[in-house]
């Protein structure tokens, strides 16, 4: 019988064992600790979570931070570092704006960072400084420590996790950002993402991982859930509903709302010139957001950087129409009728 783990977000752990795990380790090649899935809601995730999943749900958020949540791909770097700029870098003369965004808005899923790390030998005269400064953060995660604590005020802060693995108290306490992205685009970008990225090491083909994702058998899946937990927080006051194709349709606007949700009182001028800076082509030519880890052989796939693209590929909407198969659209149209319509969300470009 499998061990169920109780969490103090009310869930039960239960790690993936005999045929499940053996497929899924063949999959996820990086994912060295085996997976977990979070029951009654199925979420899947490295089985590192779960120790650190109480400490996360009981993690004491304080006035004044913002937490950026998203699910992967959704634009975490492009809004985390929107959000840092017009909190700390309204003038662009912050001395700290060079430093990768990884170290500005560090990651609240402390579990993330040995799972990013865990295939590297830490004793390896190979690795380059900055990796080695990334070990000595994950040593300290394990010890229960947290580079979010370490982060000057005002915090701004990322996850990937959902409402339901923090404590009932954050949406009352902090600020919330979420944005959600089409799903159709969504599912080629993630795949793109752990396939480049060594600490997953995702081997199978983009139909399987298609099918991971509409059968909700995807690792930080369910999508669907994660966005509904906050579609149905919409109206509080504390938390702001973003699309990613707003975003890119018109980023004035959508940075002009932030400016008010933030209480920020940027000027036209300021919010112009952050417009400017944060622009997708702007942020992939500065590349800064894993300058702190390197594009190095231990991190990246760097063969399949250069025929599919690095971390910033093309920042598009609607890429989905010249990749999904005409079966994989009509089952995704399924998959969203079932799941996404009765919340009313409505995508932009959806079903064309």
């Amino acid at each position: 019988m499998t061990e169920e783990i109780p969490l103090a977000s009310g869930h039960l752990g239960r790690c993936l064992h005999g045929k499940k795990a053996e497929d899924q380790k063949r999959m996820w090649r990086g994912i060295t600790s085996g997976l977990v899935r979070l029951h009654p809601d199925r979420w899947l995730y490295p089985s590192d979570y779960l120790r650190f999943a109480n400490s996360i749900y009981n993690f004491k958020f304080r006035t004044d931070d913002v937490l950026v949540m998203t699910w992967p791909k959704c634009g975490t770097s492009w809004v985390q570092e929107i959000i840092w700029t017009m909190k700390n870098n309204p003038n662009l003369d912050n001395p700290e704006q060079s430093t990768a965004i990884s170290m500005r808005v560090p990651f609240l899923d402390k579990f993330s960072i040995p799972v990013v790390i865990c295939s590297f030998n830490p004793n390896s005269s190979l690795l380059p400084a900055r990796t080695r400064v990334l070990q000595s953060i994950s040593q300290e995660c394990v010890r229960g420590k947290t580079p979010v604590t370490a982060t000057p005020k005002p915090r701004a802060i990322k996850t990937h996790l959902p409402f339901s693995l923090f404590g009932p108290s954050l949406i009352d306490t902090s600020k919330v950002i979420y944005m959600a992205r089409h799903p159709k685009d969504i599912v080629i970008s993630y795949y793109h993402h752990v396939c480049l990225f060594k600490s997953m090491s995702y081997s199978g083909t983009f139909d399987q991982f298609f099918e991971a994702f509409i059968n909700d058998d995807l690792v930080y899946g369910p999508y669907w859930l994660h966005l509904k937990e906050a579609w149905e927080k919409r109206d509080h006051d504390n938390l702001h509903f973003m699309l990613y194709e707003d975003l890119k349709a018109n980023p004035l606007r959508e940075l002009r709302n932030l400016d008010t949700f933030l209480s920020t009182g940027l000027s036209a001028d300021q919010l112009e010139k952050i417009c400017n800076y944060t622009h997708f082509d702007q942020m992939k030519q500065r590349n800064n957001l894993w300058e702190d880890i390197g594009i190095e052989d231990n991190v990246y796939n760097k063969d399949f950087a250069k025929e599919h693209g690095g971390f910033f590929r093309k920042g598009e909407s609607n890429s989905w129409q010249s990749r999904l198969t005409p079966e994989q659209n009509q089952k995704m149209d399924d998959w969203i009728a079932k799941n996404l319509t009765p919340l009313g969300i409505e995508f932009r470009g959806q079903g064309v």
